[in-house]
């Protein structure tokens, strides 16, 4: 019989009084318990309900309304603060992002409490209150304005904009390859078949069932659970049976007869009851295991018609080759460079991974995986942030991505090139590309920014999506000077060893 604790008293009034820190996140703890404006009670109650009002998009109430009617901030505090977050429509970024909206209710205190300060300056408390107010909506003016640029550019936000790593973002946002990323992003936009083509990049696989994918009628194995026989076998103890040998015990109904003349002895006697004691007894050792059949339950596959999900697929990661060589510069560049942020774009919008490889000339290689957080634009800002002036080695990158194919997480991965296609590839890396190809089922795209493919870009790609007017985005208002970027294909047909490109 279990007994109910007594419920402790001795701290129960001060700990009712901290039932609110329940709900909030460990870093406002100190700031909701260090503000002075307002009870205790009612501060912690009051950011409860504001932070519940960010989080939730289905809520309702505007923020700047819940604000008026909250226990906490006091009306004085409560009116001007009401307009600013009126101005600022934070909630359209703190929808669904909890991490983002203790940020901001962080920020709000670390402004309130300048209101003493300010106070103690000489200001009246209006004044103050004006002050810190204003301070909390510079601060978030700016801040929404760049994550307006973020969501613009990538439809969501970095994983880490809402954590202590904002700092690090900000002057990621401020440098001069974040304006590269918008100029790139600007291009897109008269890049239509681009942007498709990237966004069916990556080998399809399937998914888990999910209850709001379509149904369909099929006829279908399903699975059920039902009765089966089982054969087993059980060892029983000393059960008469067949006898296999002889072994040493003390059944005395068992016990050889040579056993049984010690004991008409009258001194081998107690060496018979000796060696029973002591099980040592030589006797008949007999099959003592019992066959039998026993039901249990277990899965089994019965036809079935009946609704059954559709096949729904997501696409793998991707991984892309962009050509730095000095021929690329001027639109041939601008374009690359929009094939990288769009790479990373239609990758992070569907949940896969986007892995880059810059190449130049020999042992000019350079890898950067493209996650969307601070790092991954870090490392985007500072590749697009670069001019385009190495050599042409095409040998060596493939190389690394065949290595990166060997990784199980990788084997969907498709390949991009985006190049003007003026390299040449070894018969070796051909053969292992193609082997690969073969084996992983690997498919390779070209973007070739240029006025004709060449034998090295037909020799590797599968497929060749060109961009005839790059030369416009690099301030040349000209047309291609050749009529197909098939040249090759069409007057050396010989030449080319794969057909359909």
């Amino acid at each position: 019989m279990t007994q109910t604790l007594p419920v402790p008293v001795l701290f129960a009034v001060g700990e009712g009084r901290l039932a609110g820190l329940d709900a909030l996140a460990r870093t406002l703890w100190r700031p909701a318990l260090t503000q002075v404006h307002g009870t205790l009670e009612d501060r912690l109650q009051g950011l409860v309900q504001l932070r519940g009002i960010l989080v939730d998009a289905t809520h309702k109430d505007e923020p700047h309304d819940a604000l008026l009617g909250a226990p906490w901030p006091p009306e004085p505090i409560a009116r001007p603060l009401a307009r600013v977050l009126r101005q600022l429509e934070l909630q359209r970024f703190c929808s669904a992002q909890p991490e983002l909206a203790d940020t901001v209710l962080r920020s709000l205190l670390f402004h309130l409490d300048f209101v003493t300060h300010f106070e103690d300056r000489g200001t009246t408390r209006a004044e103050a209150i004006a002050m810190a107010v204003s301070a909390f909506a510079d601060e978030w003016t700016e801040r929404s304005g760049e994550m307006d640029e973020v969501v613009q550019v990538f439809g969501m936000l970095p994983q880490d904009c809402k954590s202590s790593r904002w700092d690090r973002l900000l002057g990621i946002l401020k440098s001069t390859g974040w304006q590269e990323v918008l100029r790139s992003h600007r291009l897109l936009v008269a890049l239509p078949e681009l942007t498709r083509l990237l966004q069916d990049l990556g080998r399809s696989r399937p998914v888990a069932e999910s209850p709001s994918r379509p149904q369909s009628w099929v006829e279908a194995m399903k699975e059920v659970v039902a009765l089966q026989d089982l054969q087993s076998t059980v060892r029983v103890p000393d059960l008469p049976g067949q006898t296999q040998g002889i072994h040493r015990g003390d059944q005395i109904a068992r016990m050889v007869p040579s056993e049984s003349m010690l004991l008409g002895h009258p001194r081998l006697r107690l060496l018979w009851h000796a060696r029973r004691a002591e099980r040592t007894l030589l006797c008949y050792e007999d099959d003592d295991q019992m066959a039998g059949v026993r039901r249990h339950k277990a899965q089994v596959r019965q036809p079935h018609q009946g609704q059954l999900p559709a096949p729904e697929f997501i696409a793998g990661p991707v991984l892309v080759c962009v050509d730095t060589s000095g021929s690329m510069q001027g639109g041939a560049e601008a374009v690359a460079k929009a094939v990288v942020l769009e790479a990373m774009r239609a990758a992070h919008a569907h949940g896969r991974r986007c892995h880059v490889f810059v190449f130049g000339g020999n042992d000019e290689t350079i890898e950067m995986e493209l996650p969307l957080d601070s790092a991954g634009l870090e490392h985007l800002t500072d590749f697009l942030g670069q001019s385009f002036q190495g050599g042409t080695d095409i040998s060596g990158p493939l190389e690394r991505v065949i290595s990166k194919l060997e990784d199980t997480a990788w084997q969907q991965a498709d390949l991009l090139i985006a190049t003007d296609g003026e390299f040449g590839v070894t018969p070796a890396v051909a053969a292992r590309l193609d082997a690969v190809k073969r084996k992983l089922g690997l498919r390779v795209q070209g973007v070739l920014i240029g006025d004709r493919e060449t034998l090295g870009l037909i020799e590797v790609c599968d497929h060749i999506f060109p961009v005839r007017n790059w030369r416009k985005f690099g301030g040349l208002n000209v047309e291609s000077p050749v009529h197909t970027s098939s040249l090759t294909a069409l007057y050396f047909p010989a030449a080319v060893r794969r057909t359909g490109v």
